[in-house]
């Protein structure tokens, strides 16, 4: 057998030279490895935070998308707020100027001699049934007593015979108001229960019960109301 032979310095360099350049190899290769695998999740997680990102933007874009909206529905209803409320502005001072032209022109109701005193008669029959008393008393102008009279004694006829039942009514002479336009106030069991049927009285409930047909006239029908009875 023979015997093996011990290497020299030149050999041993050599095989050193060949260990050293292998594992230089390996680390270079298994630094490449690192390498290609930090990089892989590298791209992986930034991907991750690229989409979380794109996701945050999609959904803060959308809830200020949605925001406006919602400000535009808001200046938008506000503004058919206002609108409707100068619409209703205006056609209350419509009906304002339309009621204060009524009243400068009830004077002219006591004026006309044909018609005043058979609307007298008729306030003062209302005022009568209203009451139903026994002992009344009737406020009215100066100017109207023998009118007023007149009145009662026709509408105290016509109260009796419809009613059977026998009515004092007679003038107030103590209370005679000189300011409006005409018309009567009756009054029972010593003024504790009135009746204003003076032309102002009158003309003020014909303001709020005719009110729905004078807004219909003027402004014609809402166009929401989806009845008409």
């Amino acid at each position: 057998m023979a015997a093996v032979r011990a290497l020299n310095d030149d050999e041993v360099f050599n095989e050193m030279k060949k260990m050293v350049s292998f594992i230089k190899q390996e680390a270079l290769e298994k630094a490449r490895e690192i390498k290609v695998k930090a990089d892989e999740e590298f791209n992986i997680e930034k991907a991750k935070i690229v989409r979380q990102e794109s996701l945050n933007i999609e959904a803060t874009f959308e809830r200020k998308i949605k925001q406006a909206e919602v400000q535009k529905r808001i200046a938008q209803s506000n503004q058919i707020n206002k609108s409707r409320l100068r619409v209703l502005q205006s056609r209350q001072h419509m009906l304002d100027e339309l009621y204060e032209e009524a009243r400068s022109k009830l004077p002219s109701v006591s004026s006309d001699s044909n018609k005043y005193p058979a609307l007298l008669k008729d306030l003062v029959l209302q005022g009568l049934y209203s009451l139903m008393e026994a002992e009344i008393k009737v406020q009215c102008r100066k100017d109207d007593v023998s009118l007023v009279e007149k009145a009662i004694t026709e509408a105290t006829k016509e109260y009796e015979e419809h009613m059977g039942q026998k009515i004092n009514a007679t003038i107030d002479e103590e209370n005679m108001p000189s300011s409006n336009a005409g018309g009567v106030i009756l009054s029972a069991m010593n003024g504790k229960i009135k009746v204003n049927n003076t032309l102002e009285a009158r003309l003020t409930i014909l303001e709020d019960g005719m009110l729905p047909q004078i807004r219909v006239l003027l402004f014609g029908h809402s166009p929401n109301r989806a009845f008409f009875n």
